[in-house]
């Protein structure tokens, strides 16, 4: 009996644990809304813990980032002092009085861009202790001293003939014959001038004791003194090198007014049209007729108004084209002086640089050669000669040519302001290269 109330007992145990584990799966299977709801809102902490966890992770990335953006610029910045290094190594450290001269010289780069003539002015002494120099750079040449007024003409003769009398001396054959030989063309320079002119010319019988002569005598003495420079030009064979001449030099003021002189005084105001008139007449058609003078970049107006009023009776213009000496100073304005050439160039002549030399600092300040004023000088060389090229080709200006007055400072007229392309141990100075148009010697 005990043992069926025992196994009774039992039996409803078991059965009533099956009913608890079956209740509790039920439970698991059917959730109240309000647990889905609790569900919910645990599943959203969740993920605000999530987004919490994510924004600690962006802001570890973010900081990561940064401290990898830091170490990329540290980085970059230390490969940019690398190539700033490699780049400063790459430089060019170059003496400029110890390179090499352009290849083809002066006259190769400018006849490469459209520049004729490419001159300098020589003597006795620089053919002989530059000649090679003056060969390798230059294609065309002007006499410096030895075809003006006072070198060619001869009073001893002109008192015996009662007639201005044309006598080129022994060296400027020797000049002559040195260009010819080296196959130079030549600017004559210059006929009528106010310097370098011997006053004897304008006395009666040749004579400064006895009075000026009238003005039809004096018209007379210009013509055959032209003429007879022409027809001795072309009897000794030297015609043909000839491409241009100065008939008349300096004749006009800064202020516009024309200079005083006994050409002027005696004839009047009209000798440069005489002049012209009388070259016009007697010079071969291949040779081209300049007026010629300095400080132009001050009188450029009336110098144009000079040019205009040389005409025949005709109306056909006797000059041929405007000489710029271009004496000038680094300090001087670039773009003013392109302005002047400008305003030559639209007169429909030809503009030539005829005695280029630029001088360090100003007329009222010459500056010292020291290496900062000469790099400034060699840019300007560079940028006035690359000014007149641009402008060229854009038919702003029509410069045919650039002449250097002189080979180095050593020759020069202005050798205490050191002008010219080589100094006085005959090195090339920035200069050179400025005006070789190579940028990277040039100073710069």
């Amino acid at each position: 009996m005990k043992r069926r109330f025992r196994l009774l007992i039992l039996t409803v145990a078991i059965l009533s644990l099956l009913i608890v584990i079956g209740g509790c799966s039920k439970k698991e299977k059917e959730i109240p809304n309000d647990v889905d709801n609790n569900i919910e809102e645990v599943v959203d902490d969740t993920s605000s813990d999530e987004v919490e966890k994510n924004d600690l992770a962006d802001e570890n990335f973010s900081k990561e980032n940064e401290k990898d953006e830091v170490n990329t610029d540290e980085i970059n910045d230390s490969k940019t002092e690398e190539e700033i290094v490699e780049v400063e190594e790459v430089v060019e450290e170059y003496v400029v009085g110890e390179l090499p001269l352009i290849e083809g010289g002066i006259k190769g780069v400018y006849d490469a861009r459209g520049l004729k003539n490419t001159g300098t002015c020589i003597n006795g002494f620089v053919i002989k202790t530059f000649a090679d120099n003056i060969i390798d750079n230059y294609n065309s040449v002007t006499m410096e001293n030895d075809m003006k007024p006072e070198a060619i003409l001869d009073q001893t003769k002109s008192v015996a003939a009662g007639d201005l009398i044309v006598n080129y001396p022994d060296r400027t054959f020797e000049l002559l014959d040195w260009a010819k030989e080296n196959n130079m063309q030549v600017r004559g320079h210059t006929l009528v001038w106010h310097s370098q002119t011997p006053q004897w010319i304008f006395y009666e019988d040749f004579d400064t004791k006895k009075p000026l002569v009238d003005r039809d005598t004096m018209l007379a003495r210009m013509e055959s003194y032209i003429k007879q420079n022409f027809e001795l030009l072309e009897e000794r064979g030297y015609i043909d090198m000839f491409y241009a001449y100065d008939v008349v030099n300096e004749a006009v003021e800064d202020n516009g007014t024309l200079r005083n002189s006994l050409w002027k005084a005696i004839i009047g105001d009209d000798y440069i049209w005489h002049a012209f008139y009388y070259a016009d007449k007697y010079a071969p058609e291949h040779i081209k007729l300049y007026y010629n003078d300095y400080n132009e970049q001050f009188k450029t107006e009336h110098v144009v108004a000079l040019a205009e009023s040389l005409k025949d009776e005709d109306g056909r213009s006797l000059i041929d084209g405007i000489g710029c000496q271009a004496h000038l100073y680094t300090g001087d304005s670039i773009f003013k002086y392109m302005k002047t050439l400008e305003a030559f160039s639209a007169t429909g002549l030809d503009v030539q640089i005829t005695e280029i030399d630029v001088s360090l600092g100003s007329w009222q300040k010459v500056l010292e050669p020291t290496d900062e004023n000469l790099r400034t000088q060699g840019q300007y060389y560079y940028d006035l000669v690359n000014s007149i090229i641009e402008a060229n080709k854009s038919a702003k200006t029509n410069v045919s040519g650039i002449t250097f007055w002189g080979v180095s400072d050593g020759v020069s007229w202005r050798r205490d302001r050191s002008p010219l392309l080589f100094d006085l141990d005959f090195k090339p100075k920035y200069s050179y290269f400025g005006a070789a148009q190579d940028k990277d010697h040039s100073g710069y």
